[in-house]
C-alpha cells in the first residue's frame, strides 16, 4: 500500500527541492500525488512579492517527481532487475501553463506512464490546484547513474 511508503525512500529528492508530499492513488499505469505550498517559500520573496505566483518550472518539477516515483513504484512492483541509477528528464513537450499556484495552494499532481521505449519511460503529468488544471506537459525520462 503505497500510504505505507515514504516519497524519499523511492527517489532521492530532498528538502527544500522535494515537491511531494503524499502519494494519494497508484496503479500500473498512473500516480496521483499531492504537494502543500507554503506561505512562507523563500521564491515569494522575489518572484512577485506583491502577487506571489509559484515558478512554472517548479510547478513542472513536481510533475517530474510524481513520475520518478511512479517509475520507483513500477520497478518495485515488476520484481526484475533493471537499470541503476535515478531517473533523470531527457524531453520535455507540450507545456500549457493554465492558471497560478500561489502560498497556501496545495497542488495535485497525476501522471500516466504512456510507453516505455528502449530503456525511456514516456509520461503526461497534468497539475491541479483547486480542482483545476494548472499545467500540463508530456515528458521522458530515462535512468542514470550519476
Amino acid at each position: 500500500m503505497i500510504q505505507d511508503i515514504k516519497v524519499t525512500d523511492l527517489i532521492p529528492h530532498r528538502p527544500p527541492f522535494l515537491w511531494v508530499d503524499t502519494m494519494l492513488e497508484y496503479d500500473k499505469t498512473s500516480l496521483t500525488t499531492e504537494k502543500f505550498i507554503p506561505e512562507d517559500l523563500d521564491v515569494f520573496q522575489g518572484h512577485y512579492p506583491e502577487h506571489p505566483i509559484l515558478p512554472g518550472v517548479l510547478l513542472c518539477e513536481a510533475l517530474f517527481q510524481t513520475g520518478a516515483l511512479l517509475i520507483a513504484l513500477l520497478l518495485k512492483d515488476s520484481n526484475k532487475p533493471h537499470t541503476p541509477g535515478v531517473p533523470v528528464i531527457t524531453r520535455v513537450e507540450g507545456i500549457k501553463f493554465k492558471r497560478p499556484v500561489g502560498p497556501g495552494d496545495t497542488i495535485q499532481m497525476k501522471v500516466s506512464l504512456k510507453e516505455i521505449l528502449a530503456g525511456v519511460w514516456f509520461m503526461k503529468g497534468s497539475l491541479r490546484v483547486k480542482g483545476k488544471v494548472a499545467v500540463q506537459a508530456g515528458f521522458a525520462c530515462t535512468m542514470a547513474t550519476i
